[in-house]
């Protein structure tokens, strides 16, 4: 899944980007709720959430999000924020914010709510994933096939849960990089079929039902 941050606190942005960049979400970040905005109207398809400072320079982060909700933007926001009091989570919550983090946190409580968002798309798939005989825990990040564990690398999984919440769908190379990589990633490189190549072996070892297939001049799709 791809995250957009909007914090100008930098070594904040910084290091949310590096803890979800871990746990294998791509990650953007821009520091001015203007600019953030803009991003997100240029491209709402290519996010999957935003966690989106109160206090920011050029447009204050309440009025980014209330702004968003007004065209008809339904991504998942996770309004960040030193302010605790009762008020100003109402304010964000009224504000069309989806969930409300008090300054200082743990990155773990991050983490928890993220993924809890995330849970929750306009298809109401369940937490647990499960497409063919594969079954995808994001929140354990745990996967089987049938009764064989499948070990993945983070950006594998990442892919693979992508594939898995568009079942039955050819996903185009642009599609595959936009929700799976971030702004920083080299259009003209050939990892995303490196990638695709090394999932698609783990997902078929042991003789398995080939269910991820490349579409030729397309793309590709996990058929369920």
């Amino acid at each position: 899944m791809r995250i957009l941050v909007i914090e100008d606190h930098q070594k904040i942005a910084e290091s949310i980007q590096k803890g979800l960049k871990a746990e294998g979400f791509a990650v953007d970040f821009v520091c001015d709720g203007m600019e953030g905005q803009k991003q997100i109207e240029r491209r709402p398809d290519i996010y999957d959430l935003v966690i989106l400072d109160r206090m920011l320079p050029g447009k204050d982060g309440l009025a980014v999000c209330r702004d968003l909700r007004e065209i008809g933007i339904e991504l998942p926001i996770l309004m960040l924020t030193a302010k605790d009091a009762m008020e100003d989570r109402v304010d964000g919550l009224n504000g069309g914010a989806d969930d409300y983090l008090v300054k200082p946190f743990a990155f773990e409580e991050l983490l928890a709510r993220v993924r809890t968002l995330l849970r929750r798309p306009k298809s109401a798939l369940p937490p647990v994933l499960k497409v063919h005989d594969v079954v995808l825990d994001p929140a354990k990040n745990n996967i089987m096939r049938g009764s064989r564990n499948i070990t993945l690398t983070t950006k594998e999984f990442a892919l693979l849960e992508y594939f898995m919440r568009h079942p039955n769908q050819v996903l185009t190379r642009e599609q595959i990089v936009h929700h799976v990589w971030d702004a920083t990633f080299d259009p003209f490189s050939n990892v995303v079929d490196v990638h695709m190549k090394n999932l698609r072996a783990k997902l078929h070892a042991n003789n398995d039902e080939p269910i991820l297939e490349t579409i030729r001049g397309a793309g590709y799709i996990l058929r369920g």
